[in-house]
């Protein structure tokens, strides 16, 4: 049996002898350090890091032009059959860039050009194409891809950490324009860091996995870090819910029967406990300051515009670009914005059938997980999953429409596992015990 962390997967017939070596992208050689180090220079790109950092203006600029700028990597892919999930991705993005622009015409009277721009937030779904071709291309193994993504994981970590240290209170924002978001601002919650926590989220989920399997306590040290900066300095509600979500399903998954049992009903006392905490305490606050009469209005004036019109419902009426003269805000008088309604915001503009688009993409990853968990077990690959369990465990409060590159690179991680160890070819369940239920 292979050490625990390692992946256990089948032979490549293509790439492996028939005694059972195993395909190179599970080789546990030491990280190459060229292509280590190009994927730590992409990763924050292609996960959105700095995607609503304008304070760091060249890196919030570069990651907004690169859906675009890396697209030409795509076309790698041409010269490989068709992968798993690309025609869904394709067909998905095809349907949810023209659907919404085109009742946006109607419904707004924007031009076809203009409303097109409206939907520059779907580019990062594109990633799944153009991240997939570089992987191809530099062909990193599992190993290496792991310690890029926990590389970042640790730097945006201790970056916060050290920010929390240094930065003088005159720094942080207590007041500041309608839809502005600096990165250091103060509300009712305290001082706190606007941060994408896409490595670090992952990193915690890994060092969980690690820690409960091998019963370390370096991990469930790395671990307890990663929380106490998601709780203690970026303070944002829905990723301590998210967190706590996966932690807890997981912990009743893998538990043996009796504990499971024990779990099950220690987890709602747990949850009310963590949860009347400090801010935690605020999450179903209906003050003034919770800002939930400002999202009430919305669903109201959203509901209102969808009226009884089957059509509106089910194809949504797009939205009103950026780049226009008007805006939703001007066009309803209010603090208009969908991604406070969350999944009614997506229905607004997408309609159920693109609101419906929008989460296949996520179970189709949880889905084809299952499906190369039965090739190859691997701790790496099971916190990208538990990424994907968590997005849609926050997407109430935090709309899957703000950051599909986080999950179409998880996506195009496990394609390029099953091709690049050629599990596509091989029937046999190899599966090792890591990271599965305990039932004795």
């Amino acid at each position: 049996m292979n050490p625990r962390g390692q992946a256990e997967s089948l032979p490549e017939t293509d790439q492996a002898s028939s005694h059972g070596e195993l395909a190179p992208v599970f080789s546990t050689a030491p990280a190459r350090p060229r292509i280590l180090w190009l994927l730590i220079a992409v990763l924050p790109l292609f996960g959105q890091t700095f995607h609503y950092i304008k304070a760091l203006m060249p890196l919030w600029a570069l990651s907004k032009a690169w859906p675009i700028l890396s697209l030409p990597l795509a076309l790698h892919l041409m010269r490989h059959p068709r992968f798993p999930m690309s025609r869904q991705m394709l067909l998905s993005f095809a349907w949810l860039l023209l659907l919404p622009s085109l009742a946006a015409m109607f419904y707004f009277h924007e031009g076809f050009f203009t409303s097109i721009t409206a939907q520059v937030k779907l580019l990062p779904l594109l990633y799944f194409f153009s991240f997939l071709a570089l992987l191809l291309i530099l062909q990193p193994t599992l190993h290496e891809l792991e310690r890029g993504f926990l590389f970042w994981g640790a730097v945006v970590s201790a970056a916060l950490i050290l920010l929390a240290i240094v930065v003088p209170d005159s720094w942080y924002q207590g007041s500041y324009a309608l839809n502005a978001q600096p990165f250091f601002s103060s509300d009712n919650r305290g001082h706190r860091m606007r941060m994408s926590m896409y490595f670090p989220i992952v990193m915690l989920f890994f060092c969980y996995r690690r820690a409960w399997f091998e019963r370390s306590l370096r991990y469930l040290l790395g671990m307890l870090v990663a929380f106490a900066v998601t709780a203690l300095i970026v303070k944002t509600r829905a990723m301590i819910i998210g967190i706590v979500g996966v932690v807890a399903l997981n912990s009743i998954v893998w538990a043996r029967p009796r504990t499971r049992l024990l779990l099950l009903v220690l987890a709602p006392v747990a949850l009310a406990g963590i949860f009347s905490v400090g801010y935690l305490a605020t999450i179903f606050d209906t003050g003034a300051d919770s800002g939930l009469e400002v999202k009430v209005i919305t669903m109201q004036l959203a509901t209102g515009f969808l009226g009884d019109s089957p059509l509106r419902w089910l194809f949504g009426v797009g939205s009103i670009s950026p780049t226009s003269s008007d805006s939703l805000i001007a066009y309803f008088n209010h603090a208009f914005f969908l991604s406070d309604i969350t999944w009614l915001g997506i229905i607004f503009e997408y309609g159920i059938c693109g609101a419906l688009l929008w989460l296949f993409v996520e179970l189709r990853g949880l889905a084809f997980y299952r499906r190369l968990r039965t090739k190859v077990e691997d701790d790496f690959l099971g916190a990208l999953a538990d990424y994907i369990i968590y997005v849609l465990l926050i997407s109430p409060f935090y709309p899957l429409t703000l950051t599909p590159g986080e999950t179409t690179v998880i996506l195009a991680i496990f394609v390029y596992v099953w091709h690049a160890g050629g599990l596509e070819h091989n029937d046999i369940d190899s599966r090792s015990p890591h990271a599965q239920a305990q039932t004795s």
